[in-house]
């Protein structure tokens, strides 16, 4: 039986064929420290959170919001816009009964664990960059100190397309994600205050630095934002885009979490604050894969579905990790054997044509695999055609693709909380590459909308042909099969996305 893990998007290096679901196994170098439990939330002891979807464009009815305190339910908050109402309820049968009621079209816990959930498991802590390694970085004229080391920005031609475009100010992407350390120097430079939010509790929390996290809390919205945008200011590291704005809407709980309705909270936020890409470097918990035939699941996708597609249609270009687990995300089953992941998990056949990773597999939302230093597959990535829509540098172990020489590592450098810099891998460090180049596209195109941000990106990535054999630790064995042309594939769908045509097309 797998422990329940926090589930942001990191790398994992795990022995073949062991099916193991975690986005927060590790690379060499990277230690594990125990996860901090979640602050007490404001709920009865054995309250759950729910879910209630009614037609969207109205406030909930009178007769709905009767029902809800009828079955023991307290309203949260409410997004008229989308129909999605949160409530928290000590009532074990609160969704059931609410499913009865006329106006509901579909209701659903988002957690299993009481409010606060307690995560058991063990949260991935980054290489730190020591300071002796980073005085050793020679850099050459133009450059930041240490981008010799981002073997990554070349890998998608980031480094001649700052040449012509660093990117616009008047661009912003969220990162959704465990928080953003605004006060890093690489990062305050391209904060936008005004976009950021703490979502956690599912509804917005506006107190100035909610966004940022914790001490102890996860450093992986503070290494994603500086993947994107890292500004070019004589220090540090470079992003992706580091002319654009970033910002931080905080939807992981204190354990790690990525509850429904801190992302659907997230999703709202960053239609109605001008963001024009969102990042989203995670899954939402507790369910790897939410299956439509399970009415508790199904509202959660319905939710978070409601929300990734409001944000498009306010302008937002929806990004998201394909995820570390080596799934073939096309294949006719796969077992999932850690959800639910705040309660007991046991394996679970699914069916992923019918069980959807959110946001990841949603409609509209680019799915992002990672390369490593070599440019194949990460060893780690899941992949499948016709789910796979782009590829990117997320790293991979240096015994499977080391980089060349000035870069040591194979994973992916970026800013850490408290000035800090270190290295990470995962989709959940491509994903950032892909809203950069997004970034850097909406730049180039101010009046793009989402549909052709998304065509742009995809026809401007460079072909990347399958991968075959992919044997990737070299023991003669095949460790995933790729399907598809070379213009369309299981590994890296449309291809490698390319900063360069991002500022020049």
């Amino acid at each position: 039986m797998t422990a329940p893990h926090s589930r942001s998007r990191r790398a994992l290096a795990i022995p073949a064929g062991m099916a193991l679901a975690t986005a927060l196994a590790f690379l060499p170098n990277v230690t594990a420290t125990a996860a901090p439990q979640a602050a007490p939330a404001a709920a009865d002891a054995g309250s759950l959170s729910y879910v209630v979807n009614v037609r969207p464009g109205h406030g909930p009815s009178v007769h709905v919001k009767e029902a809800i305190a009828e079955a023991g339910g307290t309203i949260v908050t409410s997004y008229d816009q989308i129909g999605v109402i949160v409530v928290h309820s000590a009532n074990a049968d609160f969704a059931k009964t609410l499913r009865e009621v006329p106006g509901v079209q579909s209701t659903g816990a988002t957690r299993n664990a009481p409010l606060p959930a307690q995560s058991t498991g063990d949260m991935g802590t980054p290489k730190v960059l020591g300071a002796q390694e980073a005085a050793a970085v020679q850099a050459a004229d133009g450059q930041d100190p240490l981008e010799p080391l981002q073997w990554d920005l070349p890998a998608i031609k980031a480094d001649k397309a700052h040449e012509k475009s660093l990117g616009s100010d008047k661009v912003t992407v969220a990162v959704l994600d465990t928080g953003v350390d605004d006060t890093h120097p690489d990062l305050a430079p391209n904060f936008d205050r005004a976009a950021s939010v703490n979502c956690v509790a599912g509804k917005p929390d506006t107190t100035d630095g909610a966004w940022r996290p914790a001490a102890g809390e996860s450093p992986h919205g503070t290494h994603v934002a500086g993947e994107i945008a890292a500004a070019k200011n004589g220090l540090g590291m470079t992003g992706v885009a580091p002319g654009v704005k970033v910002a931080g809407i905080k939807v992981a709980n204190p354990a790690g979490y990525f509850y429904t309705e801190a992302v659907v909270c997230g999703f709202v936020w960053a239609a109605e604050h001008g963001v024009d890409v969102t990042n989203n470097s995670y899954y939402t918990d507790p369910w790897y894969f939410n299956c439509t035939d399970d009415p508790d699941q199904k509202a959660l996708v319905e939710a978070v579905t409601r929300a990734s597609r409001y944000a498009e249609r306010k302008g937002a270009v929806n990004v998201a990790a394909a995820g570390n687990e080596s799934y073939d995300l096309a294949a006719d089953t796969i077992t999932d054997p850690v959800s639910p992941n705040d309660a007991t998990p046991s394996d679970r056949v699914i069916d992923p044509s019918e069980c959807f990773d959110i946001p990841t597999q949603l409609p509209g939302v680019v799915t992002v695999a990672a390369t490593g230093a070599k440019g194949i597959k990460s060893s780690f990535s899941n992949y499948g055609l016709g789910v796979i829509d782009i590829a990117a540098p997320g790293g991979d172990s240096t015994r499977y693709q080391t980089p060349a020489p000035p870069a040591t590592s194979g994973l992916i450098l970026g800013t850490l909380p408290g000035g800090k810099w270190g290295y990470m891998a995962g989709t959940s460090m491509a994903t950032p590459h892909v809203a950069g180049v997004a970034a850097l596209i909406k730049s180039t195109h101010p009046n793009a909308s989402p549909a052709l941000v998304k065509a742009l990106l995809y026809a401007e990535a460079d072909a990347t042909p399958c991968t075959d054999p992919y044997d990737i630790d070299a023991d003669g064995k095949v460790d995933a099969v790729c399907e598809g042309s070379k213009n369309r594939n299981g590994f890296y769908g449309w291809g490698t996305a390319d900063a360069l045509d991002a500022v020049s097309r």
